[in-house]
């Protein structure tokens, strides 16, 4: 795993963004696996722009989402489908049929689950996974005592994520948050072939410390990402706080011939 400390938020954002359009760039049909929440929404916005400046393209690639809350139709607009739609994909030159979400309104949500694994293998595997971390400690909604073998599943809520998640529903309009998503699974994440989490502010500091530096536990699944071989992490200086090694991590991105092209975002 490589740790990157970031001074500001909006700095994570752009490195996280380079490292995307890069791995785009290098492959025009990658399959990329992608995260919502408050968190990206700057991360797609640069990637908007630089579609809109013809540097970079979506035309042939692919995209996984992580998650969907279950019971939520696509235009409803607390849905991941609109998130992404509205955020990213109307924004961008994709192919909104190689766009995937799982159906959270589904009949049968275990066929779908079983379908959203084999369309990911049919395309050959995620290439590059986006991800957050929640205040629960998840990836994805793989709540805490979630195997490190799940696959995409559906699954309850905690009160933790309900909480934090709660406000984007208007009570007003009639909004509840729902209690059940559909969800990649651990193990399916891990299938991916390279990871990229983006974690940034104070609120984050405690559970990304716990996820990089603790113990690999199924009561945080984002400490999953120490098993994976192919793993960066970005954060900026708040999210950093509680990190035990801030200044080997500092130490490694200076001098890591593999990062000249990114010191001077």
């Amino acid at each position: 795993m490589e740790v990157i400390i970031m001074p500001t938020a909006e700095k994570a954002e752009q490195l996280a963004a380079a490292i995307i359009a890069d791995a785009l760039r290098q492959k025009p049909n990658l399959t990329l696996g992608l995260a919502t929440g408050a968190t990206m929404e700057n991360l797609y916005h640069k990637l908007a722009e630089m579609n809109k400046k013809g540097e970079l393209d979506f035309s042939l690639c692919k995209t996984f989402n992580l998650d969907e809350y279950v019971g939520l139709p696509a235009e409803d607009r607390n849905s991941y489908r609109y998130y992404m739609n509205y955020h990213l994909f109307d924004r961008i030159n994709i192919d909104k049929r190689n766009t995937h979400l799982e159906d959270g309104m589904a009949e049968d949500l275990e066929f779908e689950c079983a379908e959203y694994e084999r369309l990911m293998e049919e395309a050959g595997g995620v290439d590059l996974q986006l991800l957050g971390i929640g205040l629960s400690g998840h990836i994805g909604f793989n709540e805490p005592t979630s195997s490190f073998s799940s696959r995409t599943r559906a699954v309850n809520l905690t009160p933790v994520t309900m909480a934090q998640n709660g406000p984007y529903f208007d009570p007003a309009k009639g909004e509840k948050m729902p209690t059940r998503a559909l969800t990649m699974g651990v193990g399916t994440v891990l299938d991916a072939k390279s990871l990229l989490m983006l974690v940034t502010g104070t609120r984050k500091a405690d559970i990304i410390a716990k996820a990089i530096e603790g113990p690999m536990t199924s009561m945080v699944s984002g400490s999953a990402i120490q098993l994976h071989p192919d793993c960066t992490v970005i954060v900026d200086e708040e999210a950093a706080a509680k990190l035990t090694l801030k200044d080997y991590y500092r130490s490694a991105f200076a001098n890591d011939p593999k990062w000249d092209a990114y010191r001077n975002i």
